[in-house]
C-alpha cells in the first residue's frame, strides 16, 4: 500500500513510474529498462534494500542510476552502511511530500549534470579516438618514410681500394634531418659528405631526401658533384663549385625557409690529397697516424641562407694511416648528466675511450658512449650522425 502511494504521487508529479514488490524482481526490471532513480525500501522479503543496492551497482550500466534508500534506520552505522554498498540519499519513514519532492530534485540537478558530464566525456573519447587513430596512421607512414630515409645510407661502410668509409646516422625521432653518404665516380676518387638540415621532422627529412637525390651515389648522372667528360667518365667538381651549386638551387626554391650545413670533401686516393668545403657545420677532426688531433675548417656560412654566400675551399694532405672524422652538432652539442655539452674537448676525450676500434665499430662505440654520458632528461636531443674516413694509401 505505501509503495502503490508512492508511486501515484510521483507520477501526478510528472514522472514515469515502474514498480517491484521485491528486490529481485527489482534487479531483473532494472537489467531491462535502466531507471534515472530508485527508490527503494530497506526492509524487504528476500533481498535487503542493502544487498539489492549492491546488485544494482554491480549491474555497470550505461548511465547512472540514483539511489534513494526509504528506511527508518537513522543510526550513523547504518547510514554509512547504505553508503557504502552504494545508496546516493536516504529518505526516513513516513516521507513528507516535500521531502520527497527536495530530494527528488536534488537528484535531477546531479542526474543533469551527470548525463551532460557523460555526453561530454563520450564527446572526449570519440575525439581521442579519432586523434588515435589519426596518430597511428601518422607513425606508420612515418616508420615508412624511415625505410625510405634509411634507403638513402644502403651502406654502414664502404671500401675504395685499400681505404674505408664508415657511416653512422642515428635519428633522434623516426625520421631526422642528418644524412651522410659517399660515392666514386671511378678508381681512385671518392667524395663524402655530412649534412645537417634546420630544424627537425617530416619537413627536415624531406629536405635529405632531396639533398640525397641531389648526391645520388647509384645514379651519377644525376649527381650534381660529377660531371661527364668526354661523354667516357665521370669526373668530381672541386667541393666550393658543389658548395654554390647546392646554394643556388635551394635560393631558387620559393616557399623553402630551411637551410643546412654541410661538410662535403674529395679525396685523391693516390697522393692522399684531400679538398674540403665546409658550410657552417661543425669542425672535422683529423686523426693523425702519430695519435695526435687537429681541428680543421674555419666555419663557413650555411647552405640556402644568403644568395651571396661564398665558401671557402681547403686543401691537405692526409698520410697513409690517417682517419678523418666529420660529424654533426648531435655529438658536441650533447647535453650531459651535468648540464653541460659535450663539446670539441669531449668529442676527444670519447674518441680516447674508443682506443684501438676502427671503422663502423669506433662509430658505434663512439655513440655508445655518448648516450651513457646523456642527461636521462633531455637524452638525444638532436639527429647525430658521423663519417669516418681511414685512409690506407692507394690502390696496389
Amino acid at each position: 500500500m505505501q509503495r502503490r502511494i508512492l508511486a501515484g504521487s510521483l507520477m501526478r508529479w510528472g514522472y514515469e513510474v515502474l514498480e517491484a514488490d521485491n528486490g529481485a524482481a527489482a534487479l531483473d526490471l532494472c537489467r531491462s529498462v535502466p531507471p534515472d532513480l530508485i527508490l527503494s525500501d530497506w526492509m524487504m522479503p528476500g533481498m535487503s534494500g542493502i544487498e539489492f543496492c549492491r546488485a544494482f551497482r554491480a549491474l555497470q550500466l550505461d548511465a547512472y542510476g540514483y539511489f534513494i534508500l526509504l528506511t527508518s534506520k537513522s543510526d550513523a552505522h547504518d547510514v554509512a552502511q547504505g553508503f557504502e554498498a552504494g545508496a546516493d540519499d536516504f529518505l526516513v519513514k513516513p516521507a513528507s511530500p516535500d521531502d520527497l519532492q527536495a530530494r527528488i530534485s536534488a537528484a535531477t540537478r546531479i542526474l543533469g549534470m551527470e548525463r551532460e558530464l557523460s555526453a561530454k566525456n563520450k564527446v572526449i573519447s570519440e575525439t581521442l579516438q579519432k586523434l588515435q587513430d589519426i596518430h597511428d596512421r601518422i607513425d606508420k607512414d612515418l616508420l615508412q618514410a624511415k625505410t625510405i630515409q634509411e634507403s638513402l645510407v644502403p651502406e654502414q661502410d664502404r671500401d675504395f681500394g685499400r681505404s674505408r668509409i664508415s657511416l653512422l646516422l642515428k635519428p633522434c625521432g623516426h625520421i631526422g634531418g642528418d644524412l651522410v653518404g659517399m660515392f666514386s665516380p671511378g678508381r681512385n676518387r671518392v667524395a663524402f659528405y655530412n649534412i645537417d638540415v634546420s630544424g627537425h621532422g617530416i619537413t627536415s627529412a624531406m629536405m635529405t631526401a632531396r639533398l640525397g637525390s641531389y648526391l645520388s651515389s647509384t645514379h651519377l648522372e644525376q649527381n650534381i658533384a660529377v660531371e661527364k667528360r668526354m661523354d667516357r667518365f665521370f669526373a668530381l667538381r672541386p667541393p666550393i663549385d658543389v658548395a654554390m651549386h647546392l646554394n643556388g638551387r635551394l635560393l631558387a626554391d620559393t616557399g623553402i625557409s630551411e637551410y643546412f650545413t654541410m661538410i662535403y670533401g674529395t679525396c685523391d686516393l693516390r697522393t692522399g690529397e684531400v679538398r674540403m668545403v665546409q658550410a657552417g657545420h661543425p669542425h672535422p677532426l683529423l686523426l693523425h697516424r702519430d695519435g695526435s688531433q687537429t681541428f680543421l675548417g674555419e666555419g663557413g656560412m650555411p647552405v640556402g641562407l644568403f644568395a651571396e654566400a661564398r665558401f671557402e675551399q681547403i686543401a691537405f694532405r692526409m698520410e697513409i694511416g690517417d682517419r678523418l672524422l666529420i660529424h654533426s652538432d648531435g655529438f658536441t652539442e650533447a647535453i650531459l648528466k651535468d648540464g653541460s655539452m659535450l663539446d670539441q674537448a669531449g668529442l676527444q676525450g670519447l674518441l680516447r675511450q674508443v682506443g684501438d676500434a676502427s671503422g663502423p665499430e669506433l662509430l658505434d662505440d663512439l655513440f655508445w658512449l655518448l648516450t651513457e654520458e646523456l642527461n636521462p632528461e633531455t637524452g638525444i636531443g638532436d639527429d647525430v650522425s658521423a663519417l669516418l674516413f681511414e685512409y690506407l694509401g692507394p690502390e696496389n
